[in-house]
């Protein structure tokens, strides 16, 4: 047996080199910066020799039995000794010779190893180029120490410390986790090409005037930002023809290259402006903001948006980033021009995929990110992709930013499962349509209660908000003059609202006391509707737990009023309400429609269950004798203080407590059917809630689900002929999408009586 080892890389000694100084993101790093400290520390060995160095002495010219003494020339000739020879001690050479080694051997290992089979490119570069000039004398003055003293422009090496400055920027601001925008990236590269012409025309002037005036590093100094600056003076000028051409040259080549650099730097402030610059570091710092990204923003998706977040007493202070790759059309410029959101909205043109960009909105100190999708989506598949990368994206710049995504296909929840809360569109709107088959009017009031209003809504500006309409109505079309309109109107501000039960004056008195006795008093009292509590250490909230929860001081509880309680006042009213009593009359007989009524939606579980049970008798809660001459009996029996048991029946969710659960009716002997309950043996998308519902025990064929097609099995062509008892529930769609199993499962959920399970058709456009 052959123990066979494998390696994410080629296992060879060049492979191992070029992962340690070009793969590795942190070894890498430390190399370059490596590289520009011998760069910098070459470029000040270079002054110091300047400092040091005596033109007068000519050590190079007397070791080569030349004349250097000081003498006077005719105009037109030059003394090129001083210019070919210097005086270079001997520590000095040796540092400079190490540095140069150094520098010399890790140029041509990096070359090696980036070398992809073309020899001249590798040569031919710049870089490569002046890193000879620089290292390869100081190497041949150690085999021939004639030459030690000889001239060697090292202050070139600033050059090759501005390229390794650009290459490791970007890595130098990942390893330390804060990237700077591009820019500040050209800024930085403009100040450096700035430094380098400068220094290149000092050091160039200083030395060639070693011949000439014999000027110092600071008279060089003085003369390049005199002439760079377009003042020329005129005291301080160059002697000889070479300072002359080099200033000349240096000339040319900053009219060349400062325009580039400016025209780039003007580019990025002029994109930065177009796209809204960037959020204050400080203010993210001392103030509270969140980022809201969109890949196209529309007028009724950011009123929608900003309605609803500062409907909450707590976000007043909150700023409003938004980060959308589009401009902003007309209708939202107006409407962020508005003193009211222009004061704490910002717009910011980007892409949250590029981290330059959650950068400039400050995406690592944001209190929250919503990934938000429009509803008018024509691809919702490629919508979902964005929304999930967007999502990736923001996770992996800002982990511990809380993240709050809307998806609009089910199937793609599983992608974002890592986000704190998911809405799914499709889930929802499913889910609703499926309660409004069982429960009437159930999306409405679910709608209502999470849209913000202020309760004098007219029901027409209900519906808009309901449907999205942009209808623009006037006032007098909002007035109506019809009761159940105003009723409507006026109950349309109503929301969920919670509140310590200790520091209630709703429910503070009914400590003690059974759900359903505060519930009912409370509403007797106050017209408040207690719906549910969440125990102090748990986070489940409990819808209408019913008579067996005993209210403690510590619950919280979750009500439904126009407004809460800290903004409500108290007033005392005299109770003279017999005669508005005595017109009230009972209008009809009101059934609950199911025991309990249990929706899974993924993100959502709605909860309304009725806390009483059946007997084998029949149903507990009678109709009111309308001839009666007793007196009028009342419809609602008498609610416990604490639940006694004697009165409460055990009650058991899991098990079916329907009539029609013991013997089968006719019609399901006459029809075959035979239902059996458990989970739904497929589910169509990872992430979806399996619920427990009515099955068949057999499996029917795919053929026999056409209801328009006839098979083997069966003849039936239409609706008519198979006989339906109950009225069938005809779900319009262009496909049948995964969606779709949100619908059927709760029409089909275990608590529903069989005998009231209706059928449902699919009409597909493209089945």
């Amino acid at each position: 047996r052959v123990q066979v080892e494998f390696y994410m890389n080629e296992n060879t000694f060049k492979e191992r080199l070029k992962l340690f100084f070009i793969k590795n993101q942190r070894s890498s790093l430390r190399i370059r910066l490596f590289n520009f400290s011998l760069k910098l520390l070459s470029c000040f060995l270079y002054i110091i020799r300047v400092l040091l160095d005596d033109p007068t002495q000519g050590l190079g010219c007397k070791e080569l039995n030349r004349s250097c003494s000081n003498q006077n020339y005719t105009p037109g000739t030059i003394d090129w000794s001083p210019i070919i020879w210097v005086n270079r001690s001997l520590p000095l050479w040796g540092l400079q010779v190490s540095v140069a080694l150094i520098s010399l051997f890790e140029t041509l290992l990096l070359s090696y190893l980036s070398y992809k089979g073309n020899i001249w490119e590798q040569i031919l570069r710049i870089p490569f180029l002046l890193e000879i000039i620089n290292a390869v004398p100081f190497i041949i003055t150690i085999f021939w120490p004639v030459l030690r003293n000889l001239f060697i422009p090292v202050f070139l090496n600033c050059w090759l410390a501005k390229h390794a400055l650009e290459n490791m920027i970007n890595d130098l601001h990942r390893a330390i986790q804060r990237t700077q925008s591009a820019m500040f990236n050209q800024v930085l590269i403009l100040i450096s090409t700035l430094l380098c012409l400068i220094f290149t025309c000092i050091c160039g002037i200083q030395h060639l005037e070693r011949a000439g005036n014999r000027l110092t590093l600071f008279d060089s100094l003085y003369f390049c930002i005199v002439t760079f600056s377009t003042v020329g003076f005129g005291d301080v000028t160059p002697k000889i023809w070479p300072s002359k051409l080099l200033v000349v040259i240096m000339i040319c080549v900053a009219l060349v290259v400062l325009p580039i650099q400016f025209e780039q730097l003007a580019y990025l402030w002029m994109e930065r402006q177009k796209s809204g610059g960037n959020y204050s570091r400080h203010r993210a710092q001392t103030e509270k903001h969140v980022v809201l990204c969109v890949s196209s923003l529309k007028i009724d998706l950011l009123m929608d948006f900003l309605n609803e977040f500062y409907a909450h007493p707590r976000l007043q202070d909150y700023y409003v980033v938004i980060l959308c790759p589009t401009e902003m059309d007309a209708q939202v410029r107006r409407v962020l021009q508005i003193p009211m959101w222009s004061q704490r909205v910002i717009y910011l043109q980007g892409s949250a995929l590029k981290d330059q960009d959650l950068l400039r909105a400050k995406m690592d100190d944001a209190e929250a990110c919503f990934i938000l999708s429009s509803r008018c989506e024509v691809d919702r598949t490629a919508a979902d992709h964005q929304t999930i990368l967007r999502a990736w994206a923001v996770k992996d710049f800002a982990p511990n930013c809380p993240l709050y995504v809307q998806i609009l296909k089910p199937e793609n929840k599983f992608h974002i499962k890592f986000a704190d809360h998911v809405v799914c569109e499709e889930e929802f709107k499913y889910a609703m349509l499926a309660l409004n088959c069982i429960c009437p009017a159930t999306s409405t009031l679910i709608t209502l209660l999470v849209h913000t209003s202020r309760g004098q809504t007219a029901p027409w500006e209900a519906f808009r908000q309901l449907t999205g309409t942009k209808q623009a109505l006037n006032r007098d079309s909002q007035q109506s003059s019809e009761q159940w309109q105003k009723m409507y109107g006026r109950c349309s501000g109503n929301e969920v609202y919670h509140i310590n039960l200790e520091e209630s004056t709703f429910f503070a008195e009914y400590e003690g006391k059974s759900f359903t006795y505060a519930s009912f008093h409370a509403h007797k009292k106050f017209g408040v509707c207690l719906i549910g509590v969440r125990k102090e250490d748990n986070k489940n909230i409990l819808l209408n737990p019913g008579p067996r929860y005993i209210m403690s001081s510590t619950d919280i509880c979750f009500y439904i009023n126009i407004t809460k309680e800290e903004n409500s006042a108290f007033k005392k009213q005299e109770k003279h309400r017999k005669k508005h009593e005595s017109k009230l009359s009972y209008h009809g007989a009101s059934r609950l429609p199911v025991h309990s009524i249990i929706a899974s939606m993924g993100t959502v579980a709605i909860d309304l269950q009725d806390t009483g049970c059946r007997t084998s008798s029949g149903p507990t809660l009678t109709l009111p004798s309308e001839g009666g001459k007793e007196g009028r009996r009342p419809s609602i029996a008498p609610v416990l203080e604490v639940a006694d048991s004697s009165s409460l029946q055990t009650c058991d969710l899991l098990s079916d407590q329907s009539e029609d659960e013991t013997t089968p009716s006719d019609d399901e002997v006459s029809a075959g059917l035979e239902y059996a309950k458990g989970y739904p043996p497929y589910s169509p998308y990872i992430g979806s809630s399996p619920t427990f519902c009515h099955l068949l025990h057999e499996k029917v064929p795919f053929c026999c689900l056409r209801l328009d097609k006839g098979c083997q099995h069966n003849y039936y062509e239409d609706a008519k002929a198979y006989g339906f008892k109950n009225k069938l529930i005809i779900v319009a769609a262009e496909t049948a999408g995964n969606g779709l199993y949100n619908f059927i499962v709760p029409l089909r959920a275990y608590y529903r009586p069989k005998k009231e399970l209706n059928p449902i058709v699919l009409l597909l456009d493209n089945p």
